[in-house]
């Protein structure tokens, strides 16, 4: 049983992580405006919001930078055109993402850079080089953070062995991640459990990002709070890859600290969130991310169903049971 003050009271040590642009960013390849983004951020500065993620350092020879907008590449530059030199309470996080950027020549000293976070992610097969990035990252005067991704199909041998091996690094804060939305909140308690026990022994924190192919973002990432998880991701009306993440609206209305403020999200969704599904831009929970998400697969086949304008929901979850 939780302590009900886990839930009804507050603890200073949580933080609220904004990723609208960086998993949103997924669903328009990171066609944002500079209006849009320079509202999110005075959003995120009004509701009290404690990191905001920019998006991805991705490498330009890996992705096109004709086919993407900036926020898959997080420029210096670009950051400062919107946040200046953020002299605010709100930090800035970019994510790097291991075999997909060129870290060491694209993350620049801290010094040099308006970014305090690299939110590094990884496999749990590519863990040695994520190491690798962490110790670069914090040789360069950054936070850290570590998401294990897709950890609904790994042992919890292995994820123990990469916990171990994180534990040792000088990451900040290790996080799971419900990359496929598969994760029952019974089941999240219990790897909360084991990434918290982890972090005890090295002096880690514990953060959570979850996916709402079977409509538990929220659920879970309650569940988390409950369980001492103190890093919460969440996006406007829960824009993400797929089916989405966990809201902020819902998160910050059931958060206790009075520092967080839900009206600057609500007023930023009437003005933005809502036009970019008027104008067709398409995210959510739908039959096809449940079915993904009720076989423990990623989420690729149902996003393609989802371009293809396809309604043909029972073929498709034939389709994808020949797959499991």
């Amino acid at each position: 049983m939780k302590e009900i003050s886990k839930l009804l009271d507050y603890r200073p040590d949580i933080k609220v992580v904004d990723a609208t642009l960086r998993d949103g960013g997924l669903v328009n390849d990171f066609f944002f405006t500079d209006e849009f983004v320079k509202d999110l951020y005075n959003a995120n500065l009004r509701a009290g919001v404690d990191y905001m993620e920019f998006g991805y350092k991705g490498d330009r020879e890996l992705f096109d930078e004709a086919k993407f907008g900036p926020c898959k590449f997080c420029d210096d530059d670009y950051l400062r055109s919107i946040v200046g030199e953020n002299n605010t309470d709100l930090k800035i996080a970019v994510m790097a993402d291991v075999g997909r950027c060129n870290y060491k020549r694209d993350i620049h000293d801290r010094a040099e850079s308006p970014v305090d976070l690299i939110r590094v992610a990884t496999y749990l097969h590519q863990i040695p080089t994520a190491v690798d990035m962490i110790e670069d990252a914090k040789k360069k005067g950054y936070e850290v953070s570590c998401n294990i991704m897709a950890i609904s199909t790994a042992q919890e041998t292995d994820l123990k062995v990469a916990l171990d091996i994180l534990g040792k690094s000088p990451v900040d804060v290790f996080y799971i991640v419900d990359s496929f939305g598969a994760i029952y909140p019974e089941q999240l308690a219990r790897i909360a459990n084991l990434y918290c026990e982890m972090a005890d022994k090295y002096g880690k924190k514990v953060g959570i990002h979850a996916h709402d192919n079977q409509k538990l973002a929220f659920a879970n990432t309650i569940e988390a709070v409950g369980d001492g998880v103190d890093w919460l991701d969440a996006t406007y009306s829960s824009m993400g890859r797929g089916a989405g993440n966990c809201a902020m609206e819902l998160l910050l209305g059931f958060l206790k600290n009075p520092k967080y403020n839900v009206y600057p999200v609500l007023s930023f969704i009437e003005k933005h969130m809502t036009k970019l599904r008027e104008e067709g831009v398409v995210w959510g929970y739908d039959l096809q991310y449940l079915m993904t998400g009720l076989l423990n697969q990623h989420p690729r086949t149902a996003i393609q169903f989802t371009k293809d304008g396809r309604k043909d929901y029972a073929e498709f979850y034939k389709e994808i049971l020949a797959q499991d």
